[in-house]
């Protein structure tokens, strides 16, 4: 079995910034919203990569190659949103999407965006 961080991702439990994907946090107030943040990333392909998905895409079954670029793509776009949330003076992210698209068939771009805020636990 593949490491659970290979080919997946998310915060650890201790981490600065909280990146969720809804409004509210439960337990927690919203004090101050900061705006919009994004960490973007553009990617290109390896070539051995494309070769071997070219011929996998032949036979069926998962393109690990490409599964492991785009999850290193993903982290690293989460790196620099909760950076630019750090920045900016937040300790949360609010609503936090991706989104992926091809860059001029040059590789894949991935950005990682939400709201920026200042949360407080309630009580």
């Amino acid at each position: 079995m593949a490491d659970i961080n290979e080919y997946g991702g998310g915060q650890s439990p201790n981490a600065d910034v909280l990146v969720v994907t809804t409004n509210d946090i439960p337990g927690f107030r919203v004090d101050h919203v900061i705006g919009e943040v994004f960490g973007l990333t553009v990617r290109s392909r390896h070539i051995g990569s494309q070769i071997g998905a070219g011929l996998k895409s032949l036979i069926g079954g998962e393109l690990r190659g490409l599964t492991k670029t785009l999850v290193e793509s993903r982290n690293e776009a989460m790196q620099r949103l909760v950076e630019q949330t750090k920045a900016r003076g937040g300790n949360a992210v609010l609503m936090m999407r991706f989104d992926v698209t091809e860059a001029a068939d040059a590789g894949t771009e991935v950005c990682a965006y939400g709201t920026a805020a200042v949360i407080s636990p309630i009580g």
